[in-house]
């Protein structure tokens, strides 16, 4: 009898991981939440080198260690009724793969965070390898929209959900903020930030800015690299434990984006506003689903540092809208925003997919006899 399904994971799964979070250095996984909700397996590379041989070692020496995970999950995928990668690096070629195998696939499930990007547009354009993903689960409305769009993709294949932080270890309830002679606000996260922007906008003003610049996704530089750094600014790296302790010291957080189209920054947004942070945000077009102007955040035009440095001395003074801005961004987690809640959406649409699968094949059993 087939497994239900197989999840990857872009990476090595940590093998003390489950005592991390036990001991609470780090939130929970969603790769492990989602494996639970789903009763999924789930293969990294650690797993897709042991099970692939030397065939899995060619692939990854031509195109990387997604495109070998890529061919693990097509090698074992007769054992499984569903297939969810967990981005395009994996779900596009495993696709292809699907594409080029004569006889059934299974249900493929593809988490999509930035599928507009030029290098990835051929594959699903010249190829049409979309036939052979059967959801997009997206967290863009401006990449549904576009995906919809471009291929003419039918509404039940294209799932929105909001992004998700773990509303359990971001928590105001599990730190003390530290108290600080003057103001302190933050920035956080690698991906798309236009930091010399927000060094231009917070340079002589009265107050600390601490910038995360990491992050153990994103494969962009730091932005700050080669920057003139302002003496009330400080750059460097935190764990996750130590970066929650950052949101607790801070004021409010600072995305400065570029002009991005899919959801740069949201794992920081959401994370600040899990520990009742507001946030100021970039305007950019695919970060427009998180944050309600005024409500639990403000949005300032994309690189202009006036505007930005306007906004960050504006709110700074007001700290009655800092706290109430800041408790609606911690309700909005708890109520819509949190890995618990993503799981079930995810496992949801998934079970869907099958349950479609499985009538369809019963439909054209039934057509034929």
């Amino acid at each position: 009898m087939k497994k239900a399904v197989l999840l990857t994971v872009s990476g090595e799964i940590p093998p003390d991981i489950v005592k991390q979070i036990a001991d609470g250095r780090r939130p929970r996984a969603d790769y492990l939440e989602l494996a639970r909700s789903l009763d999924a397996d789930l293969i990294d590379y650690g797993k897709a080198r042991r099970s692939t041989g030397r065939a899995g070692r060619f692939f990854e020496r031509i195109g990387g260690a997604n495109l070998m995970l890529a061919y693990a999950c097509w090698k074992i995928r007769r054992q499984y009724q569903a297939i969810a990668t967990d981005g395009e690096q994996v779900g596009i070629p495993l696709a292809a793969l699907l594409k080029l195998t004569p006889g059934k696939s299974p249900c493929h499930l593809m988490i999509v965070h930035d599928i507009s990007a030029a290098k990835k547009l051929p594959f699903l354009d010249w190829l049409r390898v979309h036939s052979h993903i059967d959801r997009f689960f997206v967290y863009s409305r401006w990449q549904k929209r576009f995906i919809k769009q471009r291929w003419n993709m039918a509404c039940e294949r294209v799932t929105w959900t909001p992004f998700m932080v773990d509303q359990q270890f971001f928590s105001p309830a599990q730190v003390m903020p530290k108290t600080a002679s003057r103001p302190q606000i933050c920035a956080v996260g690698l991906e798309r930030r236009d930091y010399p922007t927000l060094m231009r906008a917070v340079e002589g003003l009265d107050l600390d800015v601490v910038v995360a610049a990491a992050s153990p996704w994103s494969k962009y530089k730091d932005s700050t690299s080669g920057q003139r750094v302002p003496q009330n600014v400080t750059v460097k790296k935190f764990s996750q434990h130590d970066l929650r302790q950052l949101y607790a010291d801070s004021l409010f957080l600072v995305m400065p984006l570029e002009e991005v189209n899919f959801q740069a920054g949201v794992t920081a947004i959401l994370e600040a506003m899990a520990m009742a942070k507001p946030v100021i945000c970039s305007r950019a077009p695919g970060q427009t689903d998180v944050i309600t102007e005024n409500e639990n955040g403000r949005y300032v035009d994309c690189d202009d540092p006036a505007a930005l440095r306007a906004a960050i001395v504006s709110l700074v003074a007001e700290r009655e809208e800092i706290a109430r801005m800041g408790a609606n961004g911690r309700r909005l987690i708890e109520d819509e925003m949190n890995l618990d809640r993503y799981a079930e959406r995810f496992a949801a649409v998934t079970r869907a997919c099958v349950l479609d699968r499985t009538f369809d094949s019963r439909a054209k059993v039934v057509k034929r006899s």
